[in-house]
């Protein structure tokens, strides 16, 4: 994370915030979480980009989502898609009524969806959770 970085803030009670990270702080904490896991924690602050809204006080809990990463024109795919053979990612895209295994070469990704730098095409049907009965070649009904 980084000073600047854009970041949007929910959970408050009303509707999502802009705001930008203004400080991260140069070390972490360590703390204990509720299920006895040591964590380290580092702190960072935010700023809203406009007038704060009516109703948003002190000590609310909100959730902040933090960009970490930007592209333009990016190709990807959404995670459940996704699936490990060996060391290498792949997943399973339907053309003409068959499964195609394409090995995949990944970019950054989060837990919804990843980009794609190699190994698939711009407009490729992917299938969603494929089951172990899937393969490849065989036929599948979209």
């Amino acid at each position: 994370i980084a000073p600047g970085a854009k970041a949007i803030i929910t959970g408050w009670g009303g509707e999502d915030l802009a705001a930008r990270v203004e400080r991260v702080e140069p070390s972490a904490t360590t703390r204990i979480s509720a299920l006895g896991v040591e964590e380290q924690r580092v702190e960072v602050r935010l700023a809203l980009e406009g007038i704060p809204p009516q109703g948003l006080g002190h000590g609310f809990r909100v959730t902040a989502r933090i960009a970490v990463w930007e592209g333009r024109n990016v190709l990807q795919v959404p995670i459940a898609a996704l699936m490990r053979i060996g060391g290498d990612w792949a997943v399973y895209a339907q053309e003409d009524g068959r499964a195609i295994l394409r090995r995949v070469t990944l970019g950054a990704r989060n837990d919804m969806a990843a980009a794609v730098l190699a190994g698939l095409e711009e407009g490729a049907e992917v299938i969603l959770h494929p089951s172990d009965t899937v393969v490849d070649g065989g036929r599948v009904t979209p």
